[in-house]
């Protein structure tokens, strides 16, 4: 009786080049969110109507004139502040302040120091090690990564974290 062993059969692995990984990576993308679109159809087939994104509240909410020092901390206080300014004045790029008083992150600070050189300074050394923690490791100063910005909605959410980040280290 004879016996033959077969040879596994393999397949030389073929490399492949960018545009077709990408295009390999694009149509696996595609089936993914055509599933997803889907599944969302299915879980919200028994919702009543859809929502009117319209309606949906997208501009910051500005803390109430009455609330003042909402943090313990000086530092804390001060990025609260002129945060606070700035959601109730405006925010502008390229000037300290702009023709309709919009002024930029350094300038609010400075203002809402009220002539306290050690709080200001203090404060936009914080300001600034929040924005290269989290955005630019490389940002030179306040006013220069402010000015990077085409509207103040990142600026302010950056000043509101500081503002968190130096009550909680007490500062």
């Amino acid at each position: 009786m004879v016996t033959a062993t077969l040879a596994p059969f393999t397949v030389a692995p073929v490399e492949l080049d960018f545009e077709a990984r990408l295009a390999a990576t694009d149509a696996e993308m595609t089936v993914r969110l055509e599933q997803a679109g889907v599944a969302v159809d299915v879980y919200t087939a028994h919702l009543p109507e859809a929502v009117d994104w319209a309606d949906v509240v997208t501009a910051p909410i500005a803390v109430p004139a009455g609330l003042v020092d909402l943090y313990p901390t000086p530092v804390a206080a001060l990025l609260q502040r002129a945060h606070t300014r700035i959601v109730d004045g405006g925010w502008c790029r390229g000037y300290s302040v702009d023709g309709q008083g919009a002024t930029c992150l350094a300038w609010a600070i400075h203002r809402e120091a009220r002539g306290d050189v050690g709080l200001e300074v203090a404060g936009l050394n914080h300001l600034l090690d929040t924005i290269r923690a989290e955005f630019d490791p490389g940002a030179e100063t306040v006013a220069s990564w402010n000015d990077s910005h085409r509207d103040g909605r990142i600026p302010l959410r950056i000043l509101g974290a500081a503002a968190d980040t130096a009550a909680t280290r007490g500062i």
